[in-house]
Parts: C-alpha cells; structure tokens; sequence
C-alpha cells in the first residue's frame, strides 16, 4: 500500500494528478525566481489544507500537480484554493507580473484532474510531471519539492 492518511474519522489515500495554464499561455514558469516562489506557495498551501503535494512540475505555460487529499475536500475546492492564493502570492511578491498578465488573472479558469488508483500509475505519473520542459528541449530546472 501507498501513502494512506489517517484522520480522526477516516483512513484514505486519495491521489489526483491536476493540470491547469497560465492566461494566454504565457511561459512565465520557466523563470527560476518564479518557480522557488511558487513552491514556496504552494507548500504552504498544502500545510495549512493538509494536501500532501507529491511533485510539482511546469512546461513554461502550464502547471502540473500530484496532490493526496482529504476525500472531504472536492476537486474543484482545491483547485480553486491554490489558483487563488497563489495568484494573489505571486502578484504580490512580483508586481510586474501584473504588467505581463495586462492586469488580467495569472490561471485559466480551466483545469484538468485524473484520479491515480495505485503506486505504478503514481510512478508514472510522477515521471510525467517530473519530464515536463524537457521534452522540447528546455533546459530549465523542474521544481523541486523538499
């Protein structure tokens, strides 16, 4: 067995992989600066909604995410949770990019989200998030979670 959570009134072990852009796909997440923020973000996310973020990876204009949660806690409530805060964070940490956004929101409103039943479909999906950037020729650094 995986990574099972235990909470006061339940045992789970709930994985999804999430997937959502940039507005107007602008491939911003290449920058380092941006990249060491965001993980900062978004593992302070994670602590204080208790999602265990399992690999974090970009492809410039798009974010990947493999997050155990709670069963309690819907898709879309993550999802909106961390495109929000992480909005906010990183606008406030670099206000030029409200300049290279034209004021307008950092994420699409879309996203896309799988659910990952067992540790070989884990794995794999951890190599996927882990290879993004690099299939294109992209040297940047992936970023890195502890």
């Amino acid at each position: 067995m995986g990574d099972i959570l235990h909470a006061s009134h339940s045992v789970h072990e709930v994985k999804a992989h999430y997937v959502w852009s940039l507005r107007f796909r602008k491939k911003l997440l290449f920058k380092k600066e941006y990249q060491i923020k965001l993980k900062e973000i978004i593992g302070e996310i994670g602590q204080r909604y208790w999602f265990r973020m399992h690999e974090i990876g970009t492809d410039g204009d798009h974010i990947h995410l493999f997050i155990q949660s709670n069963p309690d806690d819907s898709f879309s409530t993550i999802v909106r949770t961390i495109k929000s805060i992480s909005a906010r964070e990183l606008f406030k940490s670099f206000p030029e990019l409200r300049r290279i956004m034209w004021g307008a929101k950092l994420w699409e409103q879309g996203y896309f989200v799988q659910t990952v039943g067992d540790e070989t479909t884990s794995t794999m999906i951890k190599k996927y998030i882990q290879k993004q950037g690099k299939q294109r020729g992209v040297t940047s650094e992936q970023i890195k979670l502890f």
